[in-house]
């Protein structure tokens, strides 16, 4: 783990991103004390005379959106929906993934090509259009839309692990194991899984930076995380008639979702540097 590190440390992006992915995490964490003030209290003097929101000011440091409210208060708690969403659906993703993907490349045939075949069928709908049709059907909070993305992030995963299992159960290894009497389950936990760590945590850390962004996109065309519980891409979606009148209530989220994914994408491409060398590059 500490090799990894290093190795990760030593490549000057994945370093930057590794950096900006622990401020998030810290910021999102220590977001009650962080933020200057409650994300949903509204200010009598959090808008103008004319009732449009205030532009950055020494009060507000990122200005206030349509309804008084402190931006910066926001954009901090909007961390945290972000990083639990982030945490729980895509971990939610790579586990059903990985299940399903080890189970399907260990056992094949009907078995394998079913499960396969299954996935084939998930892939060909677009991942957003689905997310929008179940998103649609149940009513969306926090928990449901993890849930959401969950399904339908998990095929990519689940694809990459049935091709790697496929190529390490006819290695002789495995077959030396069935000789001793290992059994199915000794031969998976034991003689397949450590295997697939490396490809496992690669795919959860770049999984994340597409979960942010499902969960913003679906925030922002109305069907995500309901308010008052602030969300990057809701923050966008309700201030969107305020675009040209008051920019920063779409800049500063929209910079905070771009920078957060860009982090994960640089860690995720340094960490799969740095567990298996022989990809460095491509």
């Amino acid at each position: 783990m500490a090799a990894t590190l290093k190795r990760i440390l030593r490549d000057r992006l994945g370093s930057v991103g590794l950096a900006i992915v622990i401020l998030f995490v810290l910021a999102a964490i220590a977001a009650p004390w962080l933020a200057p003030y409650d994300p949903a209290e509204q200010f009598f003097d959090g808008l103008t005379l004319e009732g449009s929101p205030r532009p950055p000011n020494a009060e507000f440091w990122l200005g206030t959106d349509l309804l008084g409210r402190d931006l910066l208060s926001r954009l901090l708690y909007g961390a945290r929906t972000s990083l639990v969403i982030g945490v729980v659906a895509n971990g939610a993703a790579v586990i059903i993934g990985t299940l399903l993907g080890l189970v399907a490349g260990y056992a094949g045939g009907w078995l394998g090509a079913s499960v396969m075949r299954f996935t084939d069928l998930m892939m060909a709908f677009p991942a957003l259009l689905l997310a929008i049709a179940l998103a649609a059907i149940f009513a969306p909070s926090l928990w449901i839309v993890a849930m959401v993305i969950a399904l339908v992030n998990w095929v990519q995963i689940a694809r990459v692990i049935y091709t790697e299992t496929r190529a390490l159960t006819g290695r002789e290894y495995i077959e030396a194991a069935r000789a001793l009497g290992a059994g199915h389950a000794r031969i998976l936990l034991v003689h397949l899984l450590p295997h697939l760590v490396p490809t496992i945590l690669v795919w959860a850390t770049l999984g994340i930076a597409t979960t942010v962004l499902l969960e913003a996109t679906l925030s922002f065309l109305g069907i995500g995380v309901r308010p008052p519980t602030p969300s990057w891409g809701g923050i966008i979606f309700e201030s969107q008639s305020y675009f040209l009148t008051a920019p920063w209530l779409v800049f500063f989220p929209g910079i905070a979702i771009m920078v957060v994914a860009l982090a994960f994408n640089l860690m995720g491409d340094a960490l799969r540097d740095a567990l298996d060398p022989t990809q460095r590059g491509r």
